[in-house]
């Protein structure tokens, strides 16, 4: 069984690094032992979103007078995961099987493992093993998986990761979460919305990776949710009794009872099962690549195991960009990886966009005004209230939000662009094409947004900087 192109894993990543190389005229496997589609599309971006829209909606309508006297009652929980359920389709993949199939992409179900160069291994539930080979590449597309710490008692205390929170049959009375990036803040809105009493175990502080000005906006909308957020707390040992409840021990010698804990800080690369040790290279770690994202001959790796960035929309990215890649190499045409080019993923390093969907939501895109500094770039940082924009004033009574762009002085264009506030998600789009394209400033002046729109804010921030 001979292809030009075998995939390992089945999630967004692969999906469309096949795809991409059917269409340019060659012919492709993919290996998935879970679910075609991924984590994205059972445990993470579509069912977690699913689960924080509801709540989000509700609180937007009573932010405004006449649609607030509407919006009366709580949330319906078994409504909201009923239609968080439809979105994980139920957590059954015949549907993305079948796109497959229609894409000319042949299916394996099983464990894959790389036998030795360009071969790949799969087994199968029932024990069955073929043998599968690629005349141009092999790509991992494995993703990532939750990391568990080695903290004393948890691993025993069967905590929830993002999976289990993801697909959640039940809303627990008291739940715990340990970390407060992306994953636990995200979370802790969603389960504070459906009734949870939420305690949020912050030992980096919340979303610390984003400007400082973030953080402290969701800790306090956090907050006033009714969540507990221990700034600088840290879980030191984890006991689940008989009765089914956890104690977490804190480090200042606290103890949290809860009903749930769920661990979230951070990823693990899904290598550890591959056969990796057959091309001399170590299981169990983040795969890394080259400007092609070619690991070694023969073999390549794509989304979250290359550690490039941890996104799904940046895993299709550098999908898309591979496929290409490959297919220009099976037809013997130049491969273009230098920056901004065809084939290159330049914008895991200057551009990548982000949104938190927290209350309220984070949009942000390229560098923050401390990553900026830390490269050696000269800059300037720009910030305006977004809540003294009209489309803004007119989008939510009261609304509050912040916005941040760090110009690069010496080139005069924006490397990066921070924004907080209800619904800012639509607003990052706009930014992601200004730093990606390197739009002067001078430029961008002649970019002049609708009125009275939130959008407004660009031309805010214009102003702030002056001509």
């Amino acid at each position: 069984m001979e292809y030009d192109v075998i995939v390992i894993g089945a999630g967004p990543v692969g999906e469309n690094v096949a795809d991409r190389v059917v269409q340019g005229g060659l012919t492709a496997a993919v290996v998935e032992r879970e679910l075609v589609g991924g984590e994205c599309s059972y445990w993470a971006c579509m069912p977690t979103k699913a689960l924080l829209r509801s709540s989000s909606a509700l609180r937007a309508a009573r932010d405004l007078p006449g649609a607030r006297e509407a919006a009366v009652g709580d949330l319906d929980v078994a409504g909201v995961l009923a239609r968080r359920d439809s979105f994980a389709s139920n957590w059954k993949d015949d549907g993305q099987a079948s796109w497959l199939e229609s894409a000319g992409i042949a299916l394996y179900r099983g464990q894959g493992r790389i036998a030795g160069e360009r071969v790949v291994e799969v087994t199968g539930a029932d024990g069955t093993t073929s043998t599968l080979t690629a005349r141009q590449a092999v790509v991992v597309a494995t993703g990532s998986s939750a990391l568990l710490p080695d903290i004393p008692g948890l691993r025993e205390a069967e905590p929830w990761t993002s999976r289990d929170a993801a697909s959640a049959k039940a809303v627990p009375g008291r739940l715990v979460i340990l970390g407060a990036g992306v994953v636990g803040s995200e979370m802790a809105t969603a389960f504070a919305a459906l009734g949870s009493s939420v305690t949020l175990l912050a030992r980096d502080g919340v979303l610390p990776l984003a400007e400082p000005f973030v953080g402290e906006r969701v800790t306090e909308s956090l907050r006033k949710a009714g969540v507990s957020v221990r700034s600088g707390a840290e879980a030191v040992a984890v006991h689940r009794d008989s009765a089914g409840t956890v104690h977490v021990d804190t480090a200042d010698g606290e103890r949290i009872d809860a009903d749930e804990v769920l661990v979230a800080i951070g990823r693990t690369p899904n290598t550890l099962d591959l056969g990796l040790e057959n091309l001399g290279l170590t299981p169990g770690t983040w795969l890394t690549v080259d400007e092609s994202l070619r690991v070694v001959d023969g073999l390549y790796a794509a989304g979250d195991v290359n550690r490039r960035a941890l996104l799904t929309h940046q895993g299709k990215y550098q999908a898309r960009a591979l496929g290409d890649a490959i297919v220009a190499r099976a037809k013997g045409e130049p491969v273009e990886t230098g920056r901004w080019g065809r084939h290159a993923v330049t914008a895991d390093e200057r551009a990548v966009p982000q949104v938190v969907f927290t209350d309220p939501e984070v949009a942000s895109v390229g560098l923050t005004a401390a990553a900026a500094e830390a490269a050696g770039l000269r800059t300037r940082v720009v910030d305006y209230d977004l809540g003294a924009v009209a489309g803004a004033a007119l989008h939510a009574d009261g609304y509050q939000g912040h916005a941040r762009m760090v110009v690069d002085e010496d080139r005069r264009v924006i490397v990066g662009v921070t924004l907080v506030g209800p619904d800012v998600a639509e607003l990052i789009h706009a930014a992601t094409i200004a730093v990606v394209g390197e739009v002067p400033l001078d430029r961008l002046w002649h970019a002049v947004p609708a009125f009275p729109t939130v959008s407004e804010i660009w031309l805010r921030l214009l102003e702030a900087y002056g001509r």
